[in-house]
């Protein structure tokens, strides 16, 4: 007798689930569940079996899914979004940043060296690194200098970095260390900033010069770092991070997969691996983006120019504060090995995600990129600049015709806000982190903290992006307003587009059957509050997988 494909399809299904819905393993119900999906984008409750997102919809028709092992979380009527991403971290060194000295807090110079002494009083002799201070907070905003801590630390070596990340105070005893004196020369992509009247080293390294110093701080063993991760783990869950794209070292890659063997790897991990190191990946047939659903890696991070605050980012025209400077080009964006690996990376199905500050720096990246498209074949490439923090007006067009995606950190805004007009000057600033330009000229945007130059929290990130309220109270109103995007722009760059971002929008960055269920609950309703409030929003609960990894109330933070 003849069968149709239908009847032959039944046949194939187990009698079991004839008629029945599939048993959930945690079901989430009566929530205002906004998805980030387009088809369904609004629900009540979601169903989770195996890790992922069987059902979304009413809470009646996802109770269907109840069973008798069946966990039921009722939220209450709080916010359920998709699980946050991060778009870019120093993951590692965050979790050493929370186990060393805090000097973003101090707010002049006796207050910097006061930390200093009581840190060194504390661990004596133990290298004093991290620190993320801000000069920018001090009366007269003046560099520190070593004389400000070498009468504590005679013995202690210190190494402490602004928050930027592209400068950094050594004391005199790490300067010895270093054979760094008034005759050695600045390296072609960093500054020894030197006293102007006596020519002698004042102890702050720019950029390329901080290397001077780094190869001579001891590395961390295995357990320091496996408990670093451990600390910065804890900080993504309490935010709602279930994901992180990380800049990270190969160390750093054996440590989140010894904790994914534990069971202790509490946030998915796309990794950003130097650009140097090209080569390896291609030669073992590595493409982005291999892996897992728990770490992946393909993608490779370089840099073309420094920072803002430490004057080395590269723009066109000088810096209104320091007219005999442009700032600093990488000095391998001189040599022209950039382009080298570049081009090569590209060839071999490598994503390239390249840091780009100044206005001159992004257009020379994206001259690059449009070199490669030219001369290599076609393929889905989703090219990142990170930070795409000041762009030339004629390079929005650019970012869109070209697919780039403008790899942003909100936060940024917001904290430099504070002093980017003495930089660089009023007009250059109006295309400063230029949010609400980047989308209505039809640019890829995702949202990331930068963390540990930022805060990691994405709330902070979120509340930045549509307020643009500077952190010392000044522009309630925004700086520069007319960039300011909505809630809801901001929330899809914090999931949906990251995951396009990192090849990964089939796995995440939406609640949608078929996906990981990973969610974050909020205690307040970011998308009916005032935005002004959002900075103040807790998250309630963090779910990974359908497991819930945090709970504020079990947590009592």
């Amino acid at each position: 007798m003849w069968k149709s494909p239908l009847f032959i399809l039944l046949l194939a299904v187990p009698l079991s689930l004839c008629g029945q819905h599939q048993s959930a393993d945690i079901v989430f119900t009566n929530g205002k569940i906004w998805t980030v999906n387009p088809k369904v984008p609004s629900a009540e409750a979601v169903a989770v079996a195996g890790g992922r997102i069987i059902s979304v919809g009413s809470t009646v028709d996802v109770k269907k899914h109840v069973g008798s092992g069946t966990q039921v979380v009722d939220l209450q009527g709080k916010r359920m979004l998709p699980g946050l991403i991060d778009n870019h971290t120093h993951f590692m060194s965050g979790g050493f940043q929370l186990q060393s000295v805090d000097l973003r807090t101090a707010k002049s110079e006796a207050e910097f060296a006061k930390l200093i002494k009581e840190r060194a009083e504390r661990y004596p002799s133990r290298w004093i690194t991290g620190g993320d201070w801000d000069h920018d907070n001090w009366p007269d905003s003046n560099l520190p200098t070593k004389e400000l801590i070498d009468q504590y630390t005679p013995s202690t070596p210190v190494f402490v970095n602004r928050y930027d990340g592209h400068m950094a105070l050594a004391n005199s005893y790490v300067l010895k260390l270093a054979g760094i004196t008034r005759q050695t020369p600045d390296p072609p992509d960093g500054t020894i900033v030197k006293d102007p009247h006596t020519g002698e080293p004042t102890g702050v390294l720019k950029d390329g010069a901080m290397g001077l110093v780094y190869r001579h701080v001891p590395d961390a063993s295995e357990q320091e770092m496996i408990e670093a991760a451990r600390l910065a783990l804890a900080e993504a869950r309490r935010f709602g991070l279930t994901s992180i794209q990380d800049m990270s070292s190969a160390g750093d890659l054996r440590v989140y997969q010894a904790l994914k063997a534990k069971g202790e790897l509490t946030a998915r991990f796309y990794s950003r691996l130097p650009i140097w190191q090209w080569e390896n990946l291609a030669n073992t047939g590595i493409k982005v983006p291999f892996g897992d659903e728990w770490i992946r890696i393909g993608s490779l991070k370089s840099f073309a120019d420094g920072s803002l605050g430490s004057s080395t980012a590269l723009f066109f025209e000088p810096f209104t504060s320091d007219p005999g400077t442009r700032g600093l080009a990488m000095d391998i964006l001189q040599d022209g090995r950039l382009e080298k690996w570049a081009i090569g990376a590209d060839k071999a199905g490598l994503q390239l995600s390249i840091h780009a500050i100044g206005d001159s720096a992004n257009s020379l990246i994206l001259d690059m990129f449009a070199k490669i498209v030219k001369e290599n074949p076609e393929r889905d490439r989703r090219f990142r600049i990170e930070h795409a923090q000041h762009i030339h007006p004629k390079d929005f067009k650019r970012f869109a015709q070209l697919g780039v995606y403008a790899s942003v950190q909100p936060y940024h805004a917001i904290d430099d806000g504070r002093w980017a007009e003495k930089r660089i000057g009023h007009e250059r600033c109006k295309t400063t982190y230029a949010f609400r330009s980047f989308l209505d000229n039809g640019v890829k945007m995702c949202f990331g903290s930068d963390w540990t130059v930022a805060p990691l929290n994405p709330l902070l990130g979120i509340y930045a992006a549509v307020t643009r309220r500077t952190i010392d109270g000044a522009t309630p109103q925004g700086w520069f307003p007319e960039q300011k995007i909505t809630v809801k722009e901001a929330i899809e760059a914090y999931t949906i587009n990251n995951a396009y971002a990192a090849y990964e929008e089939d796995e995440k960055g939406s609640i949608t059957v078929g996906k990981l269920a990973d969610l974050v609950v909020l205690e307040e309703d970011i998308l009916s509050i005032d935005p002004v409030k959002i900075e103040k929003v807790k998250v309630a609960m963090t779910i990974l997988g359908g497991t819930v990894v945090y709970d504020r109330l079990k947590e009592g933070r």
